[in-house]
C-alpha cells in the first residue's frame, strides 16, 4: 500500500447514514465552504487534527469490517481537497472487494483537476452529492461559494454514469421555497445516475459546538423544519424530477 498520509478528523464505525448499510466512515479535515447551517465547524481548516496513512486507516477497518458491510464512506470537511489520499484509500478499497462511496460537496470540480477527479472515480462506486442551494447568488450567500463546480459535477457525473444520491438540506427562510425546490426538481430531472434522493431537514444542534468553539452560529434564531415541511419540500422536488 501506498505511504501517503491524509489529515483527518476521525474515523467512525458502524455509521449507519453515509450510504447503504453499515459503514465505516473516515472524516477528513479541511472545507472551503462555510456553508451556515454546517454540524461540522471543527473541520474547516485542513491544518489541524492527526495525520493517518492509508496503512494505518485500513489497520483500523480490519479490526471493524465484520461490523461495517456496507463499505467505505470519506467524507469532511470536503474529501476533495485531500483526492491523492482519497484515492489511494479507495484503490486500496477495491482490491479487497469492499464498496467505496464518496461524500462531497462536489466544489473543487473544474477543469484543471479534471484528471485527478477522473482517476478517483475508477475506484469510486457511489457519489453522496450535496447540492446546497440551487440558486447561484443564494448559493454564495449560504456557502461563500459559487454552485456553478457542483452543478457541473453533477452533470459530469450523469455522462460518466456514476451512481449518484443527492443530498440537500431545507432551511426555512433560505431553502424552503417552492420556486427553488421546483428548480432543483428541474435541474435533477436531467441526470439519469440518480439514485437516492435524501431531503434533510435543517436542525439547530450545533449551536452548542460553535459556542465551545468561539464561533458566531450564522442561523441563530432560525427554527428547526418539521417532518412534516420536509415532506413537503421532497415532494415538491420530486414532482419537477417526474416532469422531464
Amino acid at each position: 500500500m501506498s505511504e501517503i498520509y491524509g489529515n483527518i478528523h476521525s474515523i467512525e464505525s458502524c455509521g449507519t447514514v453515509d450510504g447503504p448499510g453499515i459503514r465505516f466512515v473516515i472524516f477528513l479535515q479541511g472545507c472551503p465552504m462555510r456553508c451556515q447551517y454546517c454540524h461540522n465547524p471543527d473541520t474547516w481548516s485542513v491544518f489541524e487534527n492527526k495525520k493517518i496513512s492509508v496503512d494505518e486507516i485500513f489497520s483500523q477497518y480490519e479490526g471493524v469490517k465484520e461490523f461495517c458491510k456496507g463499505g467505505i464512506t470519506v467524507t469532511g470537511g470536503e474529501p476533495l481537497l485531500q483526492i491523492e489520499f482519497v484515492t489511494e484509500i479507495f484503490k486500496e478499497a477495491k482490491k479487497r472487494n469492499v464498496h467505496t462511496a464518496l461524500d462531497t460537496s462536489g466544489v473543487m470540480y473544474n477543469s484543471e483537476n479534471l484528471h485527478k477527479i477522473s482517476e478517483l472515480l475508477k475506484y469510486t462506486d457511489l457519489v453522496l452529492l450535496d447540492i446546497k442551494h440551487i440558486d447561484d447568488e443564494e448559493h454564495k450567500k449560504l456557502t461563500g461559494h459559487s454552485n456553478k463546480n457542483i452543478l457541473g459535477f453533477a452533470k459530469y457525473l450523469s455522462d460518466n454514469n456514476i451512481p449518484v444520491w443527492i443530498r440537500h438540506v431545507v432551511v426555512p427562510e433560505i431553502t424552503f421555497n417552492e420556486k427553488y425546490l421546483r428548480e432543483l426538481g428541474k435541474f435533477l430531472s436531467e441526470l439519469k445516475n440518480i439514485k437516492a434522493l435524501d431531503v434533510l431537514p435543517y436542525h439547530n444542534m450545533a449551536i452548542p459546538k460553535y459556542e465551545k468553539l468561539g464561533i458566531e452560529y450564522p442561523l441563530k434564531g432560525v427554527s428547526p423544519l418539521t417532518k412534516e415541511q420536509a415532506i413537503q419540500a421532497r415532494d415538491i422536488i420530486l414532482k419537477e424530477m417526474k416532469h422531464k
